[in-house]
């Protein structure tokens, strides 16, 4: 496979899921945390130093805005729920 079409199906699987976390809104971030050790605003956050080092200008709330669809503000009211202590103290034990 030749260096053009890796980085084409790699941007493909990003962008599905991208997409497909859109569509489960229902998975909290904190449990994505808890689960797997990232969450959608690592995923932003990458995308933004990817950008940065690439030379193009982008900030937190634009790279946020760039993975989630919408500002995050908006994204957190419709869909973030307030985490339970089970899930606090599961954050806590794994990333302290």
């Amino acid at each position: 496979m030749d260096a053009q079409t890796q980085l084409e199906l790699e941007a493909a699987a990003f962008r599905r899921l991208r997409d497909h976390l859109m569509e489960r809104t229902d998975v909290q971030n904190i449990d994505m945390m808890n689960q797997s050790g990232f969450c959608r605003n690592c995923l932003s956050r990458w995308y933004q130093e990817a950008a940065n080092e690439r030379g193009i200008e982008m900030d937190k709330a634009e790279a946020r805005e760039a993975f989630y669809g919408m500002p995050f503000d908006e994204w957190r009211d419709k869909h973030q729920t307030e985490a339970s202590d089970a899930q606090k103290a599961a954050f806590e034990k794994n990333h302290s």
